[in-house]
């Protein structure tokens, strides 16, 4: 596979005290030394975190970075949303991750969520082809979705409204991969699903925020890394050769490129790049 065909990107979420942001600058430049197509910085739920969000997207533009902020409608009107948009525009921002999110705490059953599709179609209507487009994509399924069927459907439904390609959430079974591509080219999608990489440091933050979305932890990786305790270095050690090589199988079997959930830190990511060839 040519290193053309091979994109990769970096996930950060909006850090929320000085030093945090003092390190996410140290972390970015460190990681843009890998040369990825973009970052993204993500979205709390409702937009609560937007504003800061959307600061650090501006600065990091101004700066010279490649970046996507990621939306969702969440409590916002259609004229702020708009707003919002026009600024990232005018910013000279053309990539957008767009989600379906969550309603922020408090609010009860007086507004509805505005779904992804409904949102790359809003911003289709209202900016054209400005916006290069990302949506979300569950190779092991929404934990909210009817069936799987209904699921691949859905995603499609975002492709038909103007996306223009995918990330999945993080996941360690290749095989779920697989044939979630196969029930995706069955239904006629043909975009680039960018499968969504989580390196490994806490297995016991991973197991409790694995359970909470879905994403599958095969019973011998958790039985693995339950057996180092809490030797941090071994499951870091553990984790970065298991990822590694999912990844490679990954790009063995067709896979364009990835999208890694950083955790606004360097390593492991920085060392599973390396791993497979793909930094300059």
């Amino acid at each position: 596979m040519s290193e053309e065909k091979i994109q990769f990107s970096f996930e950060f979420f909006p850090a929320k005290t000085e030093a945090g942001r003092e390190k996410l600058v140290t972390t970015r430049n460190e990681l843009n030394k890998l040369n990825p197509k973009y970052f993204s910085v993500t979205y709390g739920a409702g937009g609560s975190t937007r504003d800061n969000t959307k600061g650090i997207v501006t600065e990091m533009k101004s700066a010279g970075f490649d970046v996507a902020p990621h939306l969702s409608f969440g409590g916002d009107d259609e004229e702020s949303m708009i707003k919002l948009l026009t600024d990232y525009k005018d910013a000279g921002i053309n990539r957008i991750v767009a989600l379906r999110g969550d309603m922020p705490s408090g609010v009860g059953g007086s507004l509805q969520l505005v779904y992804a599709n409904e949102l790359v179609a809003f911003i289709r209507k209202h900016f054209g082809d400005h916006f290069k487009l990302a949506v979300a994509a569950y190779p092991e399924i929404h934990p909210e979705a009817k069936s799987y069927e209904s699921d691949v459907n859905y995603l499609k439904g975002k492709f038909d409204a103007g996306a223009d390609s995918a990330i999945t959430q993080y996941f360690y079974n290749p095989d779920a991969f697989f044939y979630f591509m196969e029930q995706c080219n069955k239904v006629g999608i043909n975009k680039p699903i960018y499968p969504g990489i989580m390196p490994i440091t806490n297995y016991k933050n991973l197991a409790r925020f694995s359970d909470a979305c879905g994403a599958e932890i095969p019973r011998w990786i958790r039985k693995r890394l339950e057996s180092y305790g809490d030797d941090t270095a071994s499951i870091a050690a553990f984790g970065t050769d298991l990822v590694s090589e999912l990844c490679e199988t990954l790009l063995d079997n067709g896979a364009p490129g990835f999208h890694f959930y950083t955790m606004n830190q360097v390593d492991p990511t920085s060392t599973i790049v390396k791993n497979l060839g793909l930094a300059d």
